[in-house]
C-alpha cells in the first residue's frame, strides 16, 4: 500500500485524539490523526513524523498524519485505514477464490470473508472452505514485542467472540495482527490495558481460532505485508 503524496513534519502535540499540532519548515500545521489509539509512546515532541494529503473537498485539515518514527529509531505506520488495506492486497494475491469485505456475521461486521475451492475427485462436487478474518492493526511495541491493544476496546472482544461462535460453525476463524513497524513477529495481548482482551484472546487460542502475525516494512509512504 503507497501514499501518493508524503510530508515530512516535527510533532509538537495532541490536544485531542482527533488532531494532532505539527510544524512544516517552520509553519504550524493542525493535522488530522488517523488513530485514535493512545500512541503516547511515539506522538512526542519533537518526533519526526510523516503526513500525506488527500484530494478530498470538505476538510478541516489538509494533512493526515500517517507515520512517526519512535525514539528507538524504527517507523511507524499509525494509520487505523492501512491495515484492512494491505491485508486485501495480501489476500487476493493468494490462493483464494472469493475475497469479500466488510461481511456481516451475526451482529458483527467482521473485516474478511473468504472462500477457498477445493475440487472434488471423479463427480464429486467441489468442497468449499470457508473463512472469516479480523483484523487488527497493531502500533505499541515495548522490547521487540508487539501489544494490542493500546487502549480498551470492547468493539474488539465483540469480535473475537464472533470468530470463536464462527469457528464452532464451522468456518476457518482467523485474527490477524497487521505489525505496522519492521523487526516484530509477534503480537500479545496487552493485559494491562485492557484485560478482557487477554481472556477472549486465550479463549479464541483454545477453541481453535488462528492468531496470524502479519509482519510488515514500513517506509514514510507504504507498508507492505512481508
Amino acid at each position: 500500500m503507497k501514499y501518493e503524496n508524503i510530508t515530512k513534519a516535527t510533532f509538537l502535540k495532541r490536544p485531542n485524539r482527533f488532531i494532532a499540532e505539527v510544524e512544516i519548515d517552520g509553519v504550524r500545521e493542525i493535522v488530522h490523526v488517523k488513530n485514535t489509539g493512545r500512541c503516547m509512546e511515539l506522538l512526542i515532541p519533537g518526533s519526526e513524523v510523516w503526513l500525506t494529503a488527500p484530494d478530498s473537498p470538505n476538510r478541516k485539515t489538509r494533512y493526515d498524519l500517517v507515520a512517526v518514527r519512535k525514539s528507538n529509531g524504527v517507523l511507524f505506520n499509525i494509520d487505523s485505514q492501512a491495515p484492512n488495506k494491505v491485508v486485501k492486497e495480501w489476500l487476493l494475491k493468494r490462493d483464494y477464490t472469493r475475497v469479500i469485505p466488510e461481511y456481516t456475521y451475526g451482529d458483527s461486521r467482521i473485516d474478511f470473508y473468504m472462500e477457498k475451492a477445493e475440487t472434488g475427485f471423479d463427480s464429486a462436487p467441489d468442497v468449499v472452505d470457508k473463512y472469516l478474518m479480523e483484523v487488527k492493526g497493531c502500533t505499541l511495541e515495548f522490547d521487540g514485542i508487539g501489544y494490542f491493544p493500546d487502549a480498551p476496546t470492547e468493539r474488539g472482544v465483540k469480535h473475537i467472540r464472533e470468530l470463536i461462535k464462527a469457528k464452532k460453525e464451522g468456518y476457518n476463524a482467523i485474527l490477524a495482527f497487521v505489525i505496522q513497524m519492521d523487526g516484530v513477529m509477534e503480537v500479545r495481548a496487552n493485559i494491562d490495558t485492557h484485560p478482557e482482551f487477554g481472556v477472549a484472546m486465550d479463549e479464541a487460542k483454545n477453541a481453535g481460532v488462528e492468531i496470524l502475525f502479519l509482519s510488515c516494512h514500513v517506509e514514510p509512504d507504504s507498508l507492505e505485508i512481508i
